[in-house]
């Protein structure tokens, strides 16, 4: 019986300092930028406390391949490992950040940050987070399928084709500035994709001109094309961070509808087309 005490207890103390070494390193912030526009660059922070322990490795993955660590015994202390779309720059990483430079679409993914000590407590900790890169838009929308002339009662058919982007442009009609709603004039196209994973969206618009949608002798009609990359929730935490950096971009095509009298007495509807945009995020 005396060995079977004596033996627990050598366990509970054992387990005691394991957990009292485990105490001494703690993680802290993790920032990975959820979002990142193509070609820009991004710092990935990983904060941590080691208290009374020394630290042994910094390690760096991205979706579970390794890309670059830190170990201070280590000559030189700093290492990176070739990965698509991951370039670290070394001059501004260190145990605590890593660099990214001239991101790709393929640097898209989720990046773990692992921290281990020394001896005598070899304690580990990590945490990840994902990162989507974004493709915007070079060009459009551009509308396409206008007459030169309507009668009243005749059918207005237009599409609209966003430009290349990722991921895929939302595309919205308007009609004097109220959003078209009504499934019955949206036609939906398939998303064209394109190499790289690049993708153009179109949406075609169906209506009759009736008297009341003119304002002061004409209909706008525009189409808007926005990317919206919204919130990835891909933290094991449910860490959501708002992004104030990546501003919605949007685009939009007018067409203008005015009326002209015909000589025969029936109304007779003249479009000419102008096309406008409006960015409101710097490519």
């Amino acid at each position: 019986m005396k060995m079977r005490l004596l033996g627990l207890d050598l366990f509970l103390i054992a387990a005691l300092s394991l957990l009292e070494g485990a105490r001494c390193l703690k993680m802290g912030r993790l920032s990975v930028p959820p979002y990142k526009i193509r070609g820009e660059g991004a710092e990935l922070v990983c904060d941590y406390e080691l208290e009374d322990d020394a630290l042994y490795s910094v390690k760096w993955y991205k979706d579970d391949e390794e890309f670059f660590r830190f170990v201070p015994k280590s000559d030189p202390p700093k290492s990176s490992y070739k990965i698509e779309g991951v370039k670290v720059d070394h001059t501004l990483s260190d145990d605590k950040r890593v660099a990214l430079r001239s991101l790709t679409l393929q640097s898209s993914g989720t990046y773990r940050c692992e921290v281990s000590a020394e001896a005598p407590s070899f304690a580990s900790a990590q945490k990840e987070a994902h990162m989507e890169v974004v493709y915007l838009p070079k060009d459009g929308p551009h509308i396409t399928g206008e007459k030169r002339q309507y009668h009243r009662g005749d059918e207005i058919s237009l599409n609209c084709t966003s430009g290349k982007s990722y991921p895929a442009s939302v595309l919205h009609w308007y009609i004097n500035d109220h959003q078209v709603r009504d499934r019955d004039e949206l036609v939906q196209y398939p998303e064209l994709v394109h190499h790289y994973g690049l993708v153009t969206s179109a949406l075609g618009l169906r209506f009759k001109v009736e008297d009341h949608q003119f304002q002061g002798g004409s209909i706008r009609v525009r189409c808007v094309a926005s990317v919206f990359p919204g919130f990835w929730v891909r933290d094991k935490e449910r860490v959501v961070e708002r992004v104030d950096q990546l501003k919605d971009h949007v685009r939009e095509a007018l067409l203008l509808v005015r009326a002209a009298s015909s000589c025969h007495g029936a109304s007779l509807f003249v479009v000419s087309a102008m096309l406008s945009l409006a960015v409101s995020a710097g490519t």
